[in-house]
């Protein structure tokens, strides 16, 4: 299972999450402590990272620190689907609406 550290009130993480959930992948979300230097539970799993978000592949790969290169990986390891093409359109429609 996919695990990804992570803040609710973090836009980056927020973005990640988004992605997980429109690939229809499954994940374990931990909440990490707000401050860097109190993520000790977090560093030990990533192998010392403490930037968020931090996800950890099923096969144990640490991809962290810099968002896009997380949807990156997901990119390349998942697959378009039904569901993500219609919640991309949403989304469009969605931000077009609001500049209106």
């Amino acid at each position: 299972m996919i695990e990804l550290y992570q803040a609710e009130w973090c836009p980056f993480s927020h973005q990640v999450r988004q992605r997980l959930t429109e690939l229809m992948v499954p994940f374990v979300a931990h909440q990490v402590e707000p401050e860097p230097h109190e993520r000790d539970a977090m560093a030990g799993a990533t192998g010392g990272g403490r930037i968020i978000p931090a996800l950890i592949l099923e096969d144990g790969t640490v991809v962290g620190g810099d968002t896009d290169e997380i949807l990156d990986a997901l990119d390349r390891l998942y697959q378009e689907n039904d569901f993500t093409v219609t919640h991309h359109e949403r989304r469009v429609e969605a931000q077009l609406f609001e500049q209106e």
